[in-house]
């Protein structure tokens, strides 16, 4: 509510772009209210199933994915993504565009819900994240900008500004409770909607690539979970016996069971965040 209403008060409703991330948003939003209403009041211990989470994604970036191609501002770069560190660097993926849209989005998804093990830790980092895709879709949408930075101008993307300063505002207010100790939870309700919207910020803003940037503590978070997985396996069909790879995973956990206070993981993944951050955004004056 706090990040859809003020969208809904200051943003223009008529806007394609507005429209799409409203319905990321709420669409996974409502799934993650389902796990959690599951898990909560009917005493379901997992939920909603992994498998109908998963078409609920897959169901959200063929529409996204869809919309745009389309509904294009310029048939150009339809199923066009950007390349960083090259200016004007644009790839058409054709018939890819949207497979790809489908995973850009539900890897984000699950990526923020994964990220969702200590006190603040998700929520601050998309905040940051947020910050980013923010100054870019106000570059993006403006015509001088652009051409100075050497980025796809994209009219009407601008007004994603808005919904990403509700973002980044919903974040702050739920950090003051969020914070160590946690009096209040994201929940799948909270996890899946945020992932989502921030990977429909990068597949609108045609910055899918940068993503890996800009969310790269979320990028290392999945990656810690697949290793921890894939290398029991392998252990345990060459050996008989499954070894981790790490302590435990996601990788926050790890640094925990290592001895690092929880405050210390969060602050110094914020770090790391913010330093991302920054780095992506130095792409636009290197091209």
């Amino acid at each position: 509510l706090a990040v859809v209403l003020p969208t809904f008060l200051w943003a223009d409703l008529s806007n394609k772009y507005i429209i799409l991330i409203i319905i990321s948003t709420i669409w996974m939003g409502l799934i993650g209210f389902l796990d959690d209403y599951l898990k909560v009041v009917k005493k379901i211990p997992k939920g909603l199933i992994a498998k109908y989470k998963m078409i609920g994604q897959i169901i959200l970036g063929f529409t996204v994915g869809y919309s745009l191609i389309k509904y294009p501002i310029s048939t150009q770069f339809a199923t066009s993504i950007s390349i960083p560190f090259i200016a004007n660097g644009m790839l058409d993926l054709s018939w890819f565009y949207i497979p790809l849209v489908i995973i850009v989005i539900t890897g984000t998804s699950n990526a923020v819900n994964l990220t969702d093990g200590l006190d603040g830790l998700a929520t601050g980092l998309v905040a940051i994240a947020t910050l980013v895709f923010g100054a870019i879709a106000y570059a993006t949408g403006r015509l001088d900008f652009s051409n100075y930075l050497n980025i796809i101008y994209l009219p009407g993307t601008g007004e994603l500004f808005i919904y990403c300063l509700a973002l980044i505002g919903a974040c702050i207010g739920f950090l003051w409770f969020n914070a160590n100790p946690a009096k209040v939870f994201l929940g799948d309700t909270g996890s899946l909607s945020i992932g989502a919207a921030l990977g429909t910020l990068a597949v609108i803003l045609k910055k899918e690539l940068l993503l890996f940037i800009i969310g790269g503590v979320f990028v290392i978070e999945s990656l810690s979970v697949i290793i921890q997985v894939y290398y029991f396996r392998y252990t345990k069909n060459k050996y008989g016996e499954g070894k981790r790879f790490f302590l435990m995973a996601p990788i926050h956990h790890h640094f925990e069971l290592k001895g690092w206070p929880e405050n210390h993981v969060v602050v110094r993944f914020w770090i790391i965040g913010i330093l991302l951050a920054l780095i992506s955004l130095t792409t636009f004056k290197i091209q």
